[in-house]
């Protein structure tokens, strides 16, 4: 029997991304959504270390992940408000804002907060530029339009596997 750990996300392509990740370990994945607040933050690390305190107590052992896309030319817009300006205007909104930038550089950038009676973060960040178009439906949120350092392809145009090289 594998041992289970609680993923708290209301995310299910973010669930099911890290469930293709943990599931060879030996693990099992259990999707939570306790609908915790988010606290308005500049800082990935800031808004973790308030859902791991919030959480600490309605469950033994458990993770959360925050992240965000980072773009240079944009003074590191949409970085912490990622979600929210991806559900308002999307890759669409994000290419129109970019029109006539050369300078395309960007960075994903992800937090994640481990709870086991302590807590641990972890950080990562991927490099990468805006790409002028969507390309490819794998993957979900900015994918279409981010192309990883050395890579020619979206995130969008990946496979998983490929993605999480």
């Amino acid at each position: 029997m594998s041992e289970e750990i609680v993923f708290i996300t209301s995310n299910k392509n973010k669930f099911k991304e890290a469930e293709k990740l943990i599931t060879p370990l030996g693990f099992k994945l259990i999707q939570k959504n306790p609908g915790y607040p988010e606290i308005q933050s500049d800082s990935l690390e800031e808004i973790v270390k308030y859902g791991i305190e919030y959480l600490r107590d309605k469950f033994d052992t458990f993770f959360l992940e925050d992240s965000g896309l980072f773009i240079k030319s944009l003074k590191n817009f949409p970085g912490v408000f990622s979600k929210f300006v991806f559900t308002t205007i999307g890759n669409e909104g994000i290419i129109k804002l970019m029109e006539n930038i050369k300078m395309r550089d960007a960075v994903f950038r992800a937090v994640i907060g481990y709870y086991d009676g302590e807590a641990k973060i972890f950080k990562g960040e991927c490099k990468g530029r805006i790409s002028e178009e969507m390309r490819g439906d794998h993957g979900f949120g900015y994918d279409p339009i981010f192309i990883p350092q050395g890579c020619e392809k979206t995130f969008g145009e990946m496979t998983t596997e490929e993605k999480n090289q």
